[in-house]
């Protein structure tokens, strides 16, 4: 009996319980130090819910591996290894005190492995542990912060709910942390529509397709590359509509997300820019297909067809980068970023966001130099609005810096117009990937390209 109890006092053992202990103790300092606020670093995150719990279970691990090492080298015939634990007769207090002790401790070990698991799902669900512990989701995560879902976590839009949910998104987590790993990763990183979740799933938790929108107003401001930046501005009125249901009916551009009205469709390439097939079913069962000019509806008929949601149009409404230099330098113009009174800053703007770097780091002092050169050699007096040139240059290229950090990634290749926006098109295919006036039904009828029908301009 001798023998036995004194198993656990094995080398491996004891490492195990010096392993287990100093892991909690340094658990405890940094989960206090977390809820204190006292760090802010992601690599503090990783070292707080991943590392120290792994070694926490590891050393609880290697006690009973110790045991069972040292139970075969007895039955070898070995010599003992380690030191013998004294008899247990809880009947003497010392030892009764000593058994209280360990019971305690294996409920502190409980409630830290608790927390441990606790937190570190809630911490691999951050925004900060899918954006700045990758580096190679940077992109994804400056446009994410100036989104209007800047404050919605990664995993509501990308996980959805349920365990089973959970389980594959951590799946294909692990991939792609050995894709990272390996260096394997692609450049620019494209997400394969399929992967995504619906609408239904995401979207409508928090907007409703059915209410009613009615017009928007858009005015759009736009600058000349002349010495005074002429502006020039076209106010659209959106019809936006609504999907219809016990609200009102279907009208605008919402009415494809009429529940009574089936549209589907067939992509011939991953990012579904090519629709050369598009099938409705109005509320009365009636089927209507269109086909590209040069197709035949009976080609699409075995192939699987998409039902149409948001995600069709509104395809990155958290991860959008300007398609343009010109569209990024427009907008902060219009905000007030970059002053419109300094001659050519539009022309200036754009031609420093359109030159190549082999870093961001490299491209942002290129823009803060080739600005400044180009102001130092233009001769103040032809700043028509006077003024402190010095400020509004800083100004400037503060701006335009902050459109190349949050639109350039030269190591993905990311740059403007990298990833297509459905939205609108101008810039992408968009809405004329089906209303080009060339799907055509058998009865003649086809997806229409009026203006009219989604907007009007002034």
């Amino acid at each position: 009996m001798a023998r036995d109890v004194r198993l656990i006092r094995s080398p491996i053992s004891i490492a195990g319980m010096v392993l287990t202990t100093v892991s909690a103790v340094l658990f405890l300092v940094v989960f206090i130090a977390d809820v204190a606020g006292l760090h802010t670093n992601p690599y503090v995150g990783i070292v707080f819910l991943l590392v120290l719990p792994a070694l926490f279970i590891l050393g609880l691990i290697l006690i009973p591996l110790g045991a069972w090492r040292e139970r075969r080298r007895r039955a070898r015939g070995l010599p003992a290894s380690g030191v013998a634990w004294p008899l247990i007769d809880l009947n003497e207090p010392r030892q009764r005190s000593i058994a209280v002790g360990v019971f305690a401790l294996t409920l502190a070990n409980i409630v830290i492995v608790s927390l441990a698991a606790y937190g570190g799902v809630e911490y691999m669900d951050s925004v900060q542990f899918c954006g700045q512990l990758c580096h190679v989701m940077r992109p994804e995560l400056m446009a994410h912060q100036a989104s209007p879902h800047a404050q919605i976590l990664c995993v509501d839009c990308h996980v959805g709910t349920g365990a089973r949910s959970f389980i594959r998104s951590k799946l294909a987590g692990s991939s792609r942390v050995v894709g990272v790993t390996l260096g394997t990763y692609a450049r620019p990183i494209v997400a394969e529509p399929d992967e995504l979740l619906s609408a239904a799933e995401t979207c409508e938790r928090c907007h409703w397709p059915s209410r009613p929108r009615g017009d928007l107003i858009r005015k759009v401001y736009e600058y000349a590359d002349d010495e005074k930046n002429t502006e020039s501005a076209t106010t659209l009125t959106l019809h936006v509509g609504s999907g219809g249901g016990i609200v009102g009916v279907p009208s605008g551009i919402h009415w494809h997300m009429n529940a009574a009205t089936v549209i589907e469709y067939v992509a011939t390439d991953a990012e579904r820019q090519t629709i050369p097939y598009v099938r409705m079913t109005d509320n009365q069962g009636v089927v209507r297909e269109y086909v590209a000019e040069g197709g035949n509806a009976e080609d699409f008929s075995q192939r699987p067809r998409r039902r149409m949601d948001c995600m069709d149009c509104h395809n990155r409404p958290s991860h959008a980068i300007q398609a343009t230099p010109e569209r990024a330098v427009n907008l902060l113009m219009t905000a007030g970023t970059i002053p419109k009174t300094l001659p050519f800053v539009h022309r200036e703007a754009v031609k420093a966001l359109k030159a190549s770097h082999a870093s961001q780091d490299e491209g942002l002092r290129e823009i803060s130099r080739t600005m400044g050169d180009f102001y130092r050699t233009l001769p103040v007096a032809s700043d028509g609005a006077g003024g402190d040139r010095d400020r509004q240059v800083g100004r400037a290229v503060a701006g335009v810096q902050e459109i190349f950090r949050r639109s350039v990634f030269p190591e993905m290749n990311v740059s403007f117009g990298t990833y297509a926006n459905n939205i609108g098109h101008i810039d992408s295919p968009g809405c004329f990937r089906c209303h080009d006036d060339g799907h055509t039904s058998k009865d003649g009828q086809t997806i229409g390209q009026d203006c009219e029908t989604c907007h009007s301009m002034e």
